[in-house]
């Protein structure tokens, strides 16, 4: 399918020329009738809150078909994807000094799980292609102190996790995946979420397994679940079959709050149903725009390996800014203006964040900068070329296409298309004008 405008022949709408029109995507997340009336079913019956499996049968539900999708993991319902994650670590033991290896490219709940922890960060650079964590920058950072590597799959972009794997067992650490952009993403056939020794997924109302607001820790280590219900669960749902006796004296209501609420747990139950099926869209719509962009010069798509299959939260892009001769974000005010949204979904890398700079910090207080204290971590100026390189040329767009919209992917194609053939006036334009505004996510 080609574009029916030439892109070379229309002037740009930032500069006072036609639009192509808005990219609109198909209405998501979708709820099925079925799980709307079992989600209304559990306001009837005033099923509010959930203390576990026994107190709640569809909260065992929902962990059952969690599990089958995760090759059969324990699982543990959350109330969010960062309180699975932090469910993780705690179930891992990792807190009190224990360095984590992360990348720091990435959303900043992939990192306040590991500071909520008293846990350090320690940050190593990316692949430049991709924004996933790098394998080859680890093994230098593995200190005495290192318990674990905590990779994110960004994006729906599956790391690497053969090699992640083989550098864990290589080194006796423990390998956390955060999955919370990624559930269904595999390589060569196998699932994120089935590799690490635990796994956090978010499955808020904008993310590929949508609920309201909601998540869920996978293991396959039977200890990890337990201990892992403890830091969050009401008394570590001990009245469910199967706490290990040498737990119980410990057991209290000393706990974050990170309860599943009853009617999330169905509809994590029946937005699983369909969860394949919008899968497949996705990576139909991705491969089509890939195919409509094959001559684009200047903002380019990851090139992944065979046997990688993204779940595509979000579609990336890196901007070849040298070759173009304009800023990454002049190039995204003038597809905005075409009609089609992209920014820069990181704005900066987290090692520069004041919150982690506790020889200078001037702020309200938080809990873990003793932490980073007595471990003299000081992340100020940290190099991370790839990082920083990808906070200045990365565009992501939206991309929740799980129904037939082959229109909008024709037109994102055009749009993309059009801004790339009028470059000279671009680069004319940044010339008077001086660059956009930052095109990052706010």
């Amino acid at each position: 399918m080609r574009s029916t405008l030439a892109p070379a022949a229309a002037k740009l709408a930032l500069l006072g020329g036609t639009p192509v029109g808005k990219v609109t995507y198909p209405k998501f997340p979708t709820f099925t009738d079925r799980a709307i009336e079992r989600a209304a079913d559990m306001l009837r019956q005033g099923k509010l809150f959930g203390l576990g499996r026994k107190h709640v049968p569809e909260i065992g539900e929902a962990e059952g078909v969690i599990s089958r999708y995760h090759g059969n993991r324990h699982v543990l319902a959350t109330s969010s994807g960062h309180a699975a994650l932090q469910s993780a670590l705690a179930g891992l033991e990792i807190c009190c000094g224990d360095e984590v290896i992360t990348t720091p490219y990435t959303w900043g709940a992939s990192i306040s799980c590991i500071l909520h922890q008293n846990a350090i960060p320690v940050f190593v650079d990316i692949e430049r292609e991709t924004g996933l964590i790098d394998p080859a920058q680890i093994e230098a950072a593995i200190t005495p102190r290192t318990k674990a590597i905590l990779a994110v799959h960004l994006f729906g972009q599956p790391a690497n996790l053969k090699r992640l794997r083989a550098i864990a067992d290589k080194h006796k650490l423990m390998l956390i995946e955060d999955g919370s952009q990624a559930h269904g993403a595999e390589i060569d056939g196998t699932r994120v979420g089935t590799v690490g020794d635990a796994a956090g997924f978010s499955c808020m109302g904008g993310k590929v397994l949508a609920t309201t607001e909601s998540g869920y820790m996978v293991t396959p280590h039977e200890r990890v679940y337990w201990k892992g219900a403890m830091i969050g669960q009401h008394m570590g749902r001990s009245t469910d079959e199967g706490m290990p006796d040498d737990l119980k004296p410990y057991l209290d209501s000393l706990v974050y709050t990170y309860r599943v609420a009853p009617f999330n747990a169905v509809l994590l139950t029946e937005q699983f149903a369909k969860l394949d099926a919008e899968l497949a869209e996705r990576r139909r719509h991705a491969d089509l725009l890939r195919r409509h962009l094959a001559g684009a010069q200047y903002l380019k798509l990851p090139n992944y390996a065979s046997g990688v299959k993204p779940s595509y939260h979000l579609m990336s892009f890196t901007f070849d800014s040298d070759a173009a001769g304009i800023s990454r974000d002049t190039f995204a005010a003038a597809v905005q203006a075409e009609g089609l949204r992209a920014v820069g979904y990181v704005p900066s890398v987290i090692s520069d964040w004041k919150r982690l700079h506790w020889q200078d910090y001037r702020g309200p207080r938080v809990n873990w900068l003793s932490a980073l204290e007595a471990a003299k971590v000081d992340y100020r100026n940290q190099a991370l070329p790839n990082a920083r390189w990808r906070v200045d040329h990365a565009l992501e767009t939206g991309f929740d296409m799980v129904a037939p919209n082959e229109p909008m992917i024709a037109r994102m194609a055009e749009i993309i298309l059009k801004v790339e053939a009028n470059v000279d006036a671009l680069r004319d334009h940044e010339r008077t004008a001086g660059p956009a505004a930052p095109a990052v996510r706010k």
